[in-house]
C-alpha cells in the first residue's frame, strides 16, 4: 500500500502538472477549439493511455516509481520498454502535442519543444548514466537492443 502510495504522489507530483496543469496555466482564457480538435483528442486519450501504462510497469515490474527521488528498484524492460527506453516521456509529449491540435497554440507548441529537448538532455547527461552505474551489465545490453526514443 505504501509503494501504491509514492505511486500516486509521484504521478500527481509530475506528469499530472507537467502534461496538465502546465499546459492548462499556458492556455489561460483562450480554450477555443480548434479545427484539430480531433486529432487532438485522440493524441491526449493515447498519451494518457501510454502514460498509465508506463507507471503501471514501473510500480509493477521495477517496484518503484516514476519520481527520481523514488525510482524503480529493477530495470524495467517490459510493456512498452521493450519497443523504447522512455515511452513515459513519449507519453507526455504526446498528451502535450494533445493539448497543441485541440486548441492551437503558440505558447503551447513552444512548451512542447523545450520540454522535448528537456527531456532529452535530461535523459543523456542523467538517467542514462545513472542507470549504467545502476543496473550495470543488464543496462548495457537493454541499450544496445533498445532504442531510446523511436522504435526499430
Amino acid at each position: 500500500m505504501k509503494l501504491f502510495l509514492r505511486a500516486l504522489c509521484a504521478f500527481l507530483a509530475l506528469p499530472v502538472v507537467v502534461a496538465g496543469v502546465v499546459p492548462y496555466l499556458i492556455l489561460g482564457d483562450t480554450m477555443i477549439l480548434s479545427p484539430t480538435a480531433v486529432l487532438g483528442g485522440c493524441l491526449l486519450g493515447i498519451g494518457l493511455g501510454l502514460l498509465i501504462w508506463c507507471v503501471r510497469d514501473f510500480f509493477v515490474s521495477g517496484r518503484g516509481t516514476l519520481a527520481p527521488w523514488d525510482p524503480p528498484k529493477h530495470l524495467v524492460v517490459s510493456g512498452l520498454y521493450r519497443f523504447v527506453r522512455n515511452p513515459m516521456y513519449v507519453a507526455v509529449l504526446l498528451i502535450i502535442a494533445g493539448w497543441c491540435a485541440l486548441f492551437i497554440s503558440p505558447p503551447l507548441v513552444l512548451y512542447l519543444f523545450v520540454l522535448a529537448i528537456g527531456f532529452h538532455l535530461r535523459v543523456v547527461l542523467h538517467e542514462e548514466p545513472w542507470l549504467r552505474k545502476t543496473f550495470g551489465a543488464e543496462w548495457e545490453a537493454y541499450s544496445r537492443n533498445v532504442s531510446r526514443w523511436l522504435p526499430r
